[in-house]
């Protein structure tokens, strides 16, 4: 399982899965990540949290416990 925290700064993933439960992965889809959407990392911070990430054609900053719960491929 790879997760969106391990996805390297240029990549482009696309999410297979939410984990993460409440309030917490209703959030993460309210910010329009769900299944089969593509998401791009375009930078991290100097300290690794949080990354800018772009999806569907909006840039969106999700921290680094956040990002773990998203699986990609």
């Amino acid at each position: 399982m790879k997760t969106l925290k391990e996805v390297k700064v240029g990549e482009t993933a696309k999410v297979v899965k939410l984990h993460g439960e409440g309030a917490v992965k209703r959030r993460i889809m309210d910010m329009g990540i769900t299944k089969g959407v593509e998401i791009s990392i375009r930078k991290v911070a100097p300290l690794g949290d949080p990354i800018e990430i772009t999806v569907r054609g909006y840039e969106l900053s999700l921290r680094k416990a956040d990002a773990e719960t998203i699986e990609v491929e």
